[in-house]
C-alpha cells in the first residue's frame, strides 16, 4: 500500500524491511558496536519518513546513522530501532545549488560539484560521511564548514513533521547546528556553490586528498577526529608531548600516523577506545590543564560515559 502526503509531496511507504539482532560492527568505520535490537535500511526519503512516523506513533526509540564515521557504538548495542541512510543518495544539480538527499556520500556531492564545475565543496571531498551527519555535526576540514554553504535543510521534527529551514534558522556553529538541540533528523538539503574553473576544482580535490592520505591513517579503521581543537592549541602535539603516541588500550592504538586519532588494529572494543580517550583526555589536562572536548559522537552509552 503507497500513499500521497499531499502536504509535503513525500510518498509513504507502508511496507519496509526491518532486520532484527543486526551486528552494528558491520556497519561503523570503527568496526565496533553490539546488536542493533531492529534496523532498517531505506532506500529513499520517503521511506526514513515512513519509519520516523511510525517509531513516533509507536513510542519506538530510534537511532539515525549515515557511514557511521565520526561515532562510537557501545558494545552492548541499540535498543529500538537503528536507521542507516546510506542507499538514498540523489544528488540533483540545478543551476549553482546542489539538492542532495541526507544520505548522499560528501565524496558523490564533491564530484557532482566538479563535474558542473562549482566550487566551495572542495574542502569536503575526503570527508568520509554523508551529507545528513555533516550537516548535524557540521563538519569541517582545510578551513571550510558544511554550514557556510547550506541555503535550505529539510528535516523530520520530533513530533514526525516535515519542515525547511533556511541557512541562518539552523544555527550553525563549530561542530553544531539546531538538529543537536531539536533531535531533528535531516531528509536532504541545498548546497549552493559558485561557478568556478573545472580544472582548478579538480586539481584543488587531488591536493586535498593527497594531503590527507600523507597525514591520516586512513588503511586503518578509525572513527575520524577524536578531539575538538582547543582553542591556541593543536591536538595531535599535545597528545605527543604526554608521550601517548603509539598507546594501546586492548585493540585500539593512538595513531603513529596522526595522534589525533585512534585506529582500531586487533579487535577492539567500543570500551578500548573510551578508555583510551578517557586517559588521553586526563594527561592533556594534567600536563596542559586544557580539557580536550571531543568531537566523535557516542551512541548508546549511559550519562557517565558519553564524554561529552
Amino acid at each position: 500500500m503507497i500513499k500521497e502526503d499531499k502536504k509535503t509531496n513525500f510518498v509513504i511507504h507502508s511496507q519496509v524491511k526491518i532486520y532484527q539482532n543486526q551486528l552494528l560492527s558491520n556497519y561503523t568505520y570503527t568496526l565496533t558496536g553490539g546488536n542493533a535490537e531492529f534496523l532498517s535500511i531505506p532506500k529513499n526519503s520517503s521511506e526514513l519518513v515512513y519509519l520516523i512516523q511510525r517509531s513516533i506513533a509507536y513510542n519506538i526509540s530510534y537511532t539515525l546513522l549515515g557511514n557511521a564515521s565520526n561515532v562510537i557504538v557501545s558494545d552492548y548495542g541499540l535498543k529500538g530501532l537503528v536507521i542507516i541512510t546510506t542507499h538514498f543518495s540523489q544528488i540533483k544539480v540545478m543551476g549553482h545549488d546542489l539538492i542532495a538527499d541526507a544520505g548522499a556520500s560528501l565524496k558523490d556531492i564533491a564530484h557532482a560539484a566538479a563535474q558542473a564545475s562549482l566550487t566551495g565543496f572542495e574542502f569536503a571531498c575526503g570527508i568520509p560521511g554523508t551529507l545528513g551527519g555533516a550537516i548535524f555535526m557540521n563538519a569541517g576540514a582545510y578551513d571550510g564548514e558544511i554550514g557556510n554553504i547550506i541555503s535550505e535543510v529539510t528535516v523530520i521534527d520530533e513530533k514526525g513533521k516535515i519542515k525547511t529551514f533556511s541557512h541562518e534558522e539552523f544555527k550553525f556553529s563549530y561542530r553544531h547546528s539546531l538538529a543537536q538541540d531539536l533531535h531533528l533528523v535531516i531528509l536532504q538539503a541545498k548546497v549552493t556553490l559558485k561557478l568556478g574553473n573545472h580544472k582548478k576544482i579538480v586539481n584543488l580535490m587531488h591536493d586535498l586528498n593527497t594531503r590527507r592520505a600523507a597525514k591520516q591513517p586512513l588503511d586503518l579503521p578509525s572513527c575520524g577526529s577524536v578531539f575538538r581543537r582547543p582553542p591556541g592549541y593543536f591536538v595531535g602535539p599535545m597528545i605527543q608531548k604526554c608521550g601517548l603516541q603509539g598507546k594501546i588500550v586492548g585493540g585500539a592504538q593512538v595513531s603513529l600516523k596522526h595522534a589525533g586519532f585512534i585506529v582500531n588494529i586487533n579487535h577492539a572494543s567500543a570500551n578500548d577506545y573510551i578508555t583510551l580517550i578517557k586517559l588521553i583526555q586526563e594527561s592533556v589536562f594534567k600536563k596542559f590543564g586544557v580539557h580536550l572536548q571531543t568531537e566523535v559522537r557516542f551512541i548508546g552509552f549511559n550519562d557517565k560515559l558519553s564524554l561529552k
